[in-house]
């Protein structure tokens, strides 16, 4: 359990979650020794100083969940997630641009954003969005994501028509080698569906259920 908890980023993204919530994710994650929490740019700070000094990773959403946000939204809204003190940045890909086949414009997109984390030492994760995308579509997606020097690719926001497969993370595994991370997120409820995620390649699970997949 020790290992899996390692593996496990403790998320809240709720819309009617209250302070109170996202004081027992940040109890809990101290409690089971989960690599991070997930939680809305609002809750940022706060989050912050409840986990203090503690070595718990501190992830927020960039673009979510749609990711079409203009650029210039996206980089203001990392800068000041960055500044209230997140230690990763979650951001969606622009779909809409990638489907569109402006793929040099969405490279430079997330190039800007890695450049702004890795300046705070912070890491930057692309959501990809698996639903609307095709295996093909993917592995582009994630050339794309390391080529621009994002630090993970992962699966889905959570919100879209489906969350983390095997066979995606499986792919996206064996697009981008063994020196990039992988996050699956979405609909990972259970410690069977966490295992085989880690088995096909994951380094990172993405999920509402974190003491319970334990």
């Amino acid at each position: 359990m020790e290992t899996l908890s390692q593996h496990i980023e403790h998320t809240l993204l709720s819309p009617v979650a209250t302070s109170d919530d996202f004081e027992r994710l940040v109890e809990e994650a101290i409690q089971y020794q989960f690599v991070g929490v997930c939680v809305p740019p609002y809750w940022v700070k706060k989050v912050r100083r409840d986990i203090g000094a503690r070595p718990v990773q501190l992830a927020t959403v960039v673009g979510f969940p749609l990711g079409y946000n203009r650029s210039e939204t996206k980089t203001r809204e990392t800068e000041i997630a960055l500044t209230d003190g997140a230690t990763e940045i979650d951001v969606v890909m622009n779909l809409s641009a990638f489907k569109t086949g402006v793929m040099s414009w969405v490279k430079g997109e997330i190039a800007q954003l890695a450049k702004m984390c890795h300046e705070s030492h912070a890491i930057l994760k692309v959501i990809l969005e698996i639903s609307y995308l095709n295996d093909e579509e993917i592995v582009r997606a994630c050339k794309i994501a390391q080529d621009a020097g994002a630090d993970f690719v992962k699966t889905s926001t959570g919100f879209g028509s489906s969350g983390a497969t095997e066979h995606a993370v499986r792919l996206m595994r064996q697009t981008v080698g063994e020196y990039m991370g992988i996050k699956a997120s979405g609909g990972i409820r259970t410690k069977g569906q966490a295992l085989a995620m880690i088995a096909a390649g994951a380094d990172r699970i993405g999920s509402s259920a974190g003491t319970a997949l334990l």
